[in-house]
């Protein structure tokens, strides 16, 4: 089962923000240690501490740049990106990729890091309207910012996490300053990450940047999916805290979360209705075939009589609602029917496993079905269709072999 993050994203994100919430997730400090140590990058130290954020305890990761770096000691905030108004090393990504590829660090924490300051350069890119080799990285490819990607992308590959649920990013209004003036929040990195990457900014009425280019640039690389499953616990919760005072809580909330994937004994389902007169035996096979593969439990026609005393079939779907808007877009674009009628219903079902059974001719599936102390098995037909058609031996001798076994195994 995949390990999934889900970042909440009330407070906006940043880079050290997703640092500390994931050092506090319980990844690492000393692998992270190392890796830092290894990128051979002169003009920074750093430290990991447990602070507050308006009474909410987090983890703070404060990243410090020496003075032959930026004229006098400075620590990176939550805005840092934009507020800097020394003059850093001027980097490009291909300048940024060498220092990524000299620190010792997994393959896939490296391709990871690579792939964040990648979505950077391409909306700065858009931004500025030149090549993508001819950023030069003003404020992201500061020291600061190295580390805070390379430290996201060492420490998600040292949890093993694999999925990441992003919903949407609280973002502020007003302006902030930064190497090119004020510039309006969102700015225009953060918002090209957005459109190219369809991250929802969900307006709020705090005055500030609440969302960084790194941070939605870190967001966007690890997005697996816009949507929380159903049903799911939490395992694990990190808190990473901003720099900035908002009014509110400035944290970053990471959750490492399982989802429940159980089939429930009693589900809600709908059934999906329409009469059609006017539709063919082409079209309704067509159909059928769309809306299975598209999430329909089962499909079926019944022939009836209509208006005025004519033919038609009433074709009917079983399934989730989840998949109700595409069933329905396939039904008005596959069928002759104008209209759709949708009725919640409840079901009780048998729990059901496939296993395999070896027989003479191969391995085929059975799916075994419970229900309080009552037990069936059959053979699949896809299975014993693809054995048959292997083996020579007709279906009928195959299924009878398949249905033997399982009794036998009972």
């Amino acid at each position: 089962m995949k390990t999934k993050l889900y970042l909440e994203g009330a407070s906006g994100i940043s880079g050290d923000m997703m640092v500390g919430a994931l050092l506090d997730l319980g990844a690492s400090h000393e692998i992270l240690d190392n890796v830092l140590k290894s990128l051979d990058l002169d003009g920074f130290d750093y430290t990991v501490s447990h602070k507050k954020s308006h009474g909410i305890g987090g983890c703070d990761f404060d990243v410090r740049l020496h003075a032959h770096e930026h004229g006098h000691g400075h620590s990176h905030s939550h805005e840092s990106e934009h507020e800097h108004t020394h003059v850093h090393e001027h980097r490009n990504l291909t300048d940024v990729c060498k220092i990524i590829d000299r620190g010792v660090m997994s393959e896939r924490a490296r391709m990871l890091a690579k792939k964040i300051f990648g979505i950077v350069a391409e909306a700065e890119a858009k931004a500025h309207q030149c090549p993508v080799e001819e950023v030069h990285f003003h404020e992201v490819g500061a020291i600061d910012s190295i580390v805070d990607i390379v430290a996201t992308a060492v420490l998600i590959d040292d949890l093993g996490i694999e999925a990441c649920v992003v919903t949407g990013l609280n973002e502020g209004h007003g302006l902030v300053r930064c190497q090119h003036g004020d510039l309006p929040v969102p700015v225009p990195a953060v918002l090209n990450i957005a459109q190219a990457h369809r991250i929802p900014l969900r307006p709020t009425k705090v005055h500030g940047e609440m969302v960084t280019p790194t941070g939605i640039a870190i967001a966007a690389a690890l997005r697996t999916t816009d949507k929380l499953p159903e049903k799911f616990t939490i395992d694990k919760i990190g808190i990473g805290l901003g720099k900035r005072d908002f009014g509110h809580a400035n944290i970053l909330r990471a959750l490492l979360i399982t989802e429940d994937e159980t089939p429930p004994i009693l589900g809600d389902v709908y059934v999906l209705e329409t009469n059609m007169d006017d539709v063919t035996g082409e079209m309704l096979g067509l159909a059928m075939e769309k809306l299975l593969k598209a999430g329909a439990y089962d499909v079926h026609y019944i022939p009836c009589f209509m208006k005025k005393n004519r033919p038609g079939y009433l074709l009917r779907i079983i399934t989730e609602a989840r998949y109700i808007p595409e069933l329905e877009r396939i039904l008005f674009e596959s069928t002759t029917t104008i209209g759709v009628r949708r009725t919640p219903v409840e079901r009780t079902c048998m729990s059901r496993r496939i296993e395999k059974i070896k027989l003479a001719w191969g391995e085929v599936e059975i799916k075994k079905c419970s229900f309080e102390g009552i037990t069936r098995s059959y053979p699949e037909y896809e299975s014993v269709k693809k054995i048959s058609e292997e083996s020579g031996i007709d279906f009928q001798t195959v299924f009878n072999a398949a249905k033997q076994a399982c009794e036998e195994r009972k």
